[in-house]
């Protein structure tokens, strides 16, 4: 085994200057043979020296790190140009906002070589942040209230799941039923999950893999994730039909119900009492979670608002998702994507 490249990390990064340093540092800690390992990162034209930092690294471990560009920055593009520039047996997505436990990567590779049926394995994410906006923010996004039943942010136990974070993959996936989506911007995890899962594969969560993912830490950042992601689920639904959940779209339903139920009962009064009982459960289930979830008075008001900024964020983001559907660049059908000579 000695010199084998077993595993390839690829990290799309975008402007990380900020998480670049301790990610790198995670990777240093593994356990998993450095002589046995590639780490591939695809920078997305970054403005702020994430390169620059790559760059310094590149030149400390010459055998281990490779820097390439993404001149689309989309996440999509960077797993497609990591994959066609790798050789491992197992290809290892990781975030960069993230760090990762010590075994992380041996663990992945564990359970991939001695579980044959497994297509793609992933861990338990802990939601952190700095300061104390952010340690709300992570709070809410580790929530059922705030995200449902995603089963990777709410320290899920053991077992076969729709999705995974990040993911540690199979090479024979990418060969057989080809690279990620690159029309989607967002959700290029949830798509390639539907068709691993859709081709017989399975996609495996084991909560003895650990990672620490660094959310965004204002409320404006959040808002603005929020927006995004709802927009994109929408997208992607259309695009991939069967990729996304119900609880993708939860929000969007909140959101238009909320509207619907108030021009309605202009025309209709007893609608403004549905109305008025959809906002007090509403209320009424944010001040609970809340209270559950916050270890002070300022946190627990933290939450109450945080909880309907990120959810109307959300709901809002999806409503402009389907406006966005009727544009021309939504309406062209997919174009096939090679990996290693094969097509997607």
């Amino acid at each position: 085994m000695t010199g084998e490249k077993i595993v390839s990390v690829i990290v799309p990064v975008y402007n990380e200057s900020k998480y670049i340093n301790g990610l790198i540092g995670s990777l240093l800690k593994q356990d998993f043979p450095r002589e046995n390992s590639e780490w591939l990162f695809i920078d997305g034209n970054s403005s702020d020296g994430t390169k620059e930092i790559l760059g310094t690294y590149e030149k400390e471990y010459p055998e281990l790190i490779r820097v390439f560009d993404n001149p689309r920055r989309i996440a999509p593009c960077a797993m497609n140009i990591g994959i066609e520039n790798s050789c491992g047996r197992y290809i290892v997505r990781l975030d960069a906002h993230s760090e990762y436990a010590e075994n992380y990567i041996s663990l992945c590779v564990d359970y991939l070589e001695k579980n044959p049926e497994i297509s793609n394995v992933g861990g338990v994410a802990e939601t952190k942040a700095k300061g104390f906006t952010g340690g709300a923010i992570a709070k809410m996004l580790s929530s059922k209230f705030g995200v449902g039943n995603s089963a990777f942010r709410t320290n899920a136990k053991s077992g076969f799941v729709d999705t995974v974070p990040f993911g540690a993959f199979r090479r024979e996936i990418f060969e057989r039923l080809g690279g990620f989506d690159e029309r989607l911007a967002r959700d290029e995890d949830n798509e390639i999950n539907y068709r691993i899962r859709k081709n017989g594969g399975k996609v495996y969560l084991a909560d003895d893999i650990r990672l620490t993912y660094y959310c965004r830490d204002t409320v404006r950042g959040i808002a603005s994730m929020a927006v995004k992601n709802g927009t994109w689920n929408v997208i992607a639904m259309k695009l991939c039909p069967g990729s996304m959940g119900i609880r993708h779209f939860v929000p969007l339903c909140f959101v238009l119900s909320l509207a619907a139920l108030s021009v309605a009962g202009i025309f209709f009064r007893p609608l403004w009492f549905v109305l008025a009982a959809e906002a007090a459960l509403y209320i009424l289930c944010d001040f609970f979670f809340s209270a559950k979830s916050a270890k002070s008075v300022r946190e627990f008001f933290a939450l109450i608002f945080l909880f309907p900024v990120f959810h109307i964020s959300y709901g809002i983001g999806s409503l402009g998702g389907i406006f966005r559907l009727f544009s021309k660049k939504f309406r062209k059908p997919r174009k096939e994507k090679t990996v290693n000579g094969k097509g997607n």
